[in-house]
């Protein structure tokens, strides 16, 4: 049973607007050329941002063949492509102060933007890498922007070895590079504890999915 979101005591109703980036950004070498960006509460106002979107995204919810069967997606989805407007305006500055961030180190703006609704705490994801197109053989970046309730995000090397575990809500950003889509995979579990919905708002470069 989904539960209602409890608002961030930091986070008092403010207009949506992401933060500064530059010496605030906390950088984790990984092994294997990866690197994870960590920026807590870069997004004010985010329960804000997340009560507009989860009003104003045209949710769906996906069905895939999981071998002799087709089973839903536990979560809901929506993705933004090059040339789709994005649903809210908080989102467009956030992607630009992304792409003035790490101009230098992608090289290329950041084109597309997945959403993801976690309702509670039976929807997740399984452990992956982003390696459709490009990510599959080339460095990139993708960005995450974590509105709601905090929900654990986990990264592991790819063919195993110890995780790491980052809690992720109320306007944090993470921001995995150089060669982390290849190398490692990341998940967010289930979770038997009482949890609130949080919605993922990912940000790629073109042909990474």
């Amino acid at each position: 049973m989904e539960t209602g979101l409890q608002g961030s005591l930091l986070d008092l109703g403010d207009e949506p607007v992401p933060g500064p980036l530059g010496t605030s950004v906390h950088r984790t070498m990984l092994d294997r050329g990866a690197w994870v960006d960590l920026r807590r509460g870069w997004m004010t106002g985010a329960d804000v941002l997340f009560g507009r979107l989860r009003g104003a995204v045209p949710w769906r919810e996906e069905r895939r063949r999981m071998y002799d069967r087709v089973v839903g997606v536990p979560r809901l989805l929506c993705f933004y492509g090059e040339d789709a407007a994005l649903p809210d305006p908080a989102l467009a500055q956030a992607r630009a102060a992304l792409d003035r961030h790490y101009a230098d180190e992608l090289g290329e703006p950041f084109r597309t933007a997945g959403l993801c609704l976690y309702r509670d705490g039976r929807d997740s994801v399984a452990w992956h890498g982003d390696r459709i197109g490009r990510g599959a053989k080339e460095d990139t970046v993708v960005a995450i922007v974590s509105l709601g309730a905090p929900r654990a995000l986990a990264l592991r090397p790819r063919g195993g070895g110890s995780s790491l575990r980052y809690d992720l809500g109320h306007g944090d950003l993470l921001v995995m590079g150089g060669s982390c889509q290849r190398t490692w995979e990341h998940a967010v579990p289930k979770t038997a504890r009482p949890t609130g919905p949080r919605i993922s708002v990912q940000f790629r470069p073109r042909d990474v999915r």
